[in-house]
């Protein structure tokens, strides 16, 4: 399984698909135990991450590590950490549909890899990529953030949980406080579930 998921990694670092390759310095194929019992899913990575090429180590990453270990009490690399777009949008600008539609098979040959008992979509466009492969039209994360999804998809039951992505979380002490709500409601998931 972890063989797998290298030949991704591989593949992702060396992608022409779309044409966010021109412009990136490293592409984000995403990190963690390809074992894992618990997958991250964003929406692309941000400067830092193009400039590493690891997802989630600007201030948003910072803040999810945080989330992961001092709410869900696991070490960061016990979970899997990706995103929907494995290269930077330039000056971080939403994925155009056409970037999402090229980039996302990587996505869904690494969730059906891992075999993740929970997925976590983190903000709008995880969300709606993944709600909307099983039908579920959303109009933003807020209305469904929180709520646990049990989905068959991949050829699996996948449970999926929407919440905030971090980046928001950074300048609103209310939004903050909805993520962290929803990390307890994850660990409490976690804690009985498996």
């Amino acid at each position: 399984m972890s063989d797998g998921i290298h030949v991704i990694a591989e593949e992702v670092k060396i992608c022409t698909k779309c044409p966010l390759h021109q412009t990136r310095k490293n592409a984000v194929p995403g990190e963690g135990d390809p074992l894992a019992k618990i997958m991250f899913v964003g929406e692309a990575p941000g400067f830092y991450e193009d400039v590493q090429g690891r997802p989630f180590v600007g201030a948003a990453g910072k803040l999810l590590t945080e989330l992961i270990e001092n709410i869900l009490c696991i070490p960061r690399p016990s979970v899997f950490i990706t995103n929907i777009v494995k290269c930077r949008p330039p000056e971080n600008r939403d994925p155009l549909p056409n970037e999402v539609e090229a980039c996302s098979q990587y996505l869904d040959r690494q969730i059906m890899l891992i075999k993740p008992k929970v997925l976590i979509t983190l903000g709008r466009h995880s969300s709606n990529y993944i709600l909307g492969k099983a039908g579920i039209k959303i109009k933003g994360v807020t209305d469904v953030r929180g709520k646990m999804f049990s989905l068959f998809m991949f050829d699996m039951l996948l449970n999926v949980m929407p919440t905030l992505h971090p980046a928001a979380a950074l300048y609103n002490p209310q939004l903050k406080v909805q993520i962290e709500e929803d990390f307890r409601k994850l660990k409490n998931f976690v804690n009985t579930s498996f």
